[in-house]
């Protein structure tokens, strides 16, 4: 059974080299294409059900950044993780924010005022400083977590004033089911909303990071302007629940 269980972990370390190989390649294109420098990119392994082991081995591979979605499982994985910058990237629940303080260096979720004056709070308490990206419902999905592009500009404010909080960009996913041609327009959508804010030049927010853009739509993204997308099946294959 180890033997089998070796073996298999052996075949799937094989399958994401040439996975990080294509998706670093895939990325380089994108920049050049979008004007700007590979370096300008940052890609964030997305890391829902990955195991350590082969968390472990990307980063090896020269994996520099990971994200996890649930709260359980970063708490789970945390302490085997090798040196690493991880970020929270899934809805976050209020009440499980003073779990994440201290372990992530970015929550990319922060889509309400009550969210963000917890993250606040308990980022007070632990005398830490919380960077936070506000995540847009671009899609107007009514089941999806995301502020609506109208209420973007209150929800800035709110948070570049409170303490302990640095509003360092936006996130947003587009619609799964959306065409193609819909997707790249939103991608477009958000990267306007970015350049306008970072164009007027609000204390505390800082617009250093567009991140939008998943396993099969990333390139995509960043010829529509992100420079960070967040990458996951396409590098460590499909997930396996357990």
């Amino acid at each position: 059974m180890t033997e089998k269980l070796s073996s298999e972990l052996e075949q799937r370390f094989l399958d994401m080299e040439e996975n990080y190989k294509r998706i670093r390649f895939e990325l380089e294109e994108a920049a050049i294409a979008s004007g700007r420098s590979p370096e300008e990119v940052t890609l964030l392994a997305a890391t829902k059900t990955v195991p350590v082991e082969v968390i472990n081995h990307g980063i090896s591979l020269g994996i520099r950044h990971i994200g996890e979605n649930r709260v359980q499982e970063l708490c789970e994985k945390y302490e085997g993780y090798a040196p690493v910058d991880l970020q929270f990237i899934g809805h976050l629940q209020t009440n499980k924010v003073r779990q994440v303080i201290g372990k992530v260096s970015m929550i990319q979720s922060v889509d309400s005022e009550r969210l963000a004056r917890e993250i606040s709070r308990q980022a007070e308490k632990a005398g830490r400083t919380m960077d936070i990206l506000i995540e847009v419902n671009i899609g107007r999905e009514e089941n999806k977590s995301g502020v609506l592009p109208e209420a973007l500009p209150e929800l800035l404010g709110q948070a570049a004033a409170m303490p302990r909080l640095r509003v360092r960009g936006l996130m947003a996913i587009p619609p799964a089911d959306a065409e193609k041609a819909d997707t790249i327009r939103f991608f477009s959508r958000m990267t306007q909303y970015f350049i306008d804010i970072k164009q007027k030049s609000i204390d505390n927010v800082t617009m250093d990071y567009l991140s939008m853009g998943m396993s099969a739509d990333f390139a995509d993204a960043i010829r529509a302007g992100a420079n960070l997308v967040r990458v996951g099946s396409a590098l460590f294959g499909p997930r396996i629940y357990r």
